[in-house]
């Protein structure tokens, strides 16, 4: 798949099965967190500093780029791990630090480390990206701007000229899709006021997206707040409007998820891919826009709504709990060999059933994913119409199966 130069796709990745699949999908850049000071450190396998070297290494063989978010409040208890990290992430070659603390800033300018400025900095005008510039040469803005404020930044920047650290115009990047905070930016205090685990220290527990009763003080009349999730907002999607975002200048256009899992990262990566390269080649449409919505909407999501960037003063909220994705996984088998010359993939069957024309998904932590139907079954080498639990079986697969990766059948949620 071709890759336009003129935005960079930035993927998330929480563990090898995401960054394989978004390199996949058609990724430009990853950024992921290593241990505990990143603001994912509760909802993701993180990766460690013994895994920086190797995500360069598979990063660089398919020049893509690499950032190592260190964007939580940080205490004095902190600052030695932060140091550790750092000089790690200059051995190991990582592209840019993504982060928000001065400590951060400090160490970095002096390890020689690039730094990009994180949203929970909370930029929101042209002064604030003149003051970070000399810092970076990257600024993620403030995810409550409109898309006529990006566009307005960007325009200043290069009416002032304002250059980073490399000398370079500095460059502005906004999410384009993904979960959405009730609070500013994400800096929330409700999960450390209820739970005593801070949002800004990557440990929130999403109280805000749960249902609540509300008590009346004096009366002690209780009633639930009928059919709405009234602080858990909808998934952003920019996708239908995404030849306006572009328009705006910024370069590059970030996907939040590093707590979702590797089918999610890779579906949405791959429309988003697709959605970029068609505005570049002039084949966007409204047509096209509705298949990757559709495409969408069967991985995780809470529902879509377009964010701050079209105007609104005030969020969408959800109406249920949890995910209205239109398809789920379920895990039915793990993969035992591959055979190169007749390209099928050999399984075990460990619970439920698979029949011909059923959708699956292949998940591995090298493979990323792979997504087909199935057209033909094969036990000890006879054709079947389906495979039930305990049975060792055989399917095609034009990619290579490994021994690590699983057999996923996708059923329509509802």
């Amino acid at each position: 798949m071709t890759k336009t130069t003129k935005v960079e796709l930035m993927a998330p990745a929480g563990s090898y099965e995401s960054l394989a699949a978004a390199i996949k999908a058609g990724a430009d850049s990853v950024y992921f967190g290593i241990e505990q000071l990143n603001m994912r450190a509760r909802s993701t396998n993180n990766f460690t500093i013994d895994d920086l070297s190797e995500i360069h290494e598979i990063c660089s063989k398919h020049k893509v780029k690499t950032y190592l978010t260190l964007n939580t409040i940080l205490y004095d208890h902190d600052i030695s791990l932060m140091k550790k990290i750092i000089v790690a992430v200059k051995q190991s070659k990582i592209d840019a630090v993504i982060a928000s603390d001065y400590a951060v800033f400090n160490q970095a300018k002096k390890e020689g480390v690039k730094i990009h400025i994180s949203t929970q900095a909370n930029v929101s005008n042209i002064d604030s990206v003149e003051f970070f510039a000399q810092f970076s040469d990257v600024v993620v803005l403030a995810r409550e701007l409109t898309l006529k404020q990006v566009e307005s930044i960007v325009k200043e920047i290069k009416r002032r000229n304002i250059r980073g650290v490399s000398g370079e115009l500095m460059r502005v990047e906004i999410f384009a899709h993904g979960a959405l905070c009730m609070a500013v930016s994400g800096k929330c205090y409700l999960s450390l006021h209820s739970n005593y685990a801070s949002a800004n220290r990557g440990a929130c527990v999403q109280n805000c997206r749960k249902s609540y009763v509300v008590t009346d003080k004096e009366d002690g009349v209780e009633f639930e707040i009928d059919n709405e999730y009234i602080m858990s907002a909808k998934d952003l999607c920019t996708i239908d409007f995404l030849d306006k975002v572009i328009e705006t200048g910024v370069k590059v256009l970030k996907i939040e998820g590093r707590g979702r899992s590797a089918d999610y990262v890779y579906t949405t990566i791959q429309c988003y891919r697709e959605a970029i390269d068609s505005i570049a080649d002039g084949t966007y449409s409204p047509e096209k826009v509705k298949g990757w919505k559709d495409r969408l909407s069967t991985v995780f999501n809470r529902g879509f709504w377009d964010g701050y960037y079209l105007g609104k003063t005030i969020g969408e909220w959800n109406n249920e709990y949890g995910s209205k994705a239109t398809k789920k996984k379920i895990y039915i088998a793990k993969g035992l060999k591959y055979y190169e010359d007749a390209k099928v993939g050999e399984f075990k069957m460990e619970s439920h059933s698979i029949n011909l024309g059923d959708e699956v998904m292949v998940i591995g932590p090298t493979t990323g994913v792979i997504q087909t139907f199935v057209d033909e079954l094969r036990i000890n080498n006879n054709n079947t119409d389906s495979v039930k639990k305990g049975d060792v079986f055989t399917l095609p697969l034009l990619e290579k199966l490994r021994s690590s990766d699983k057999l996923y059948k996708l059923v329509d949620s509802k």
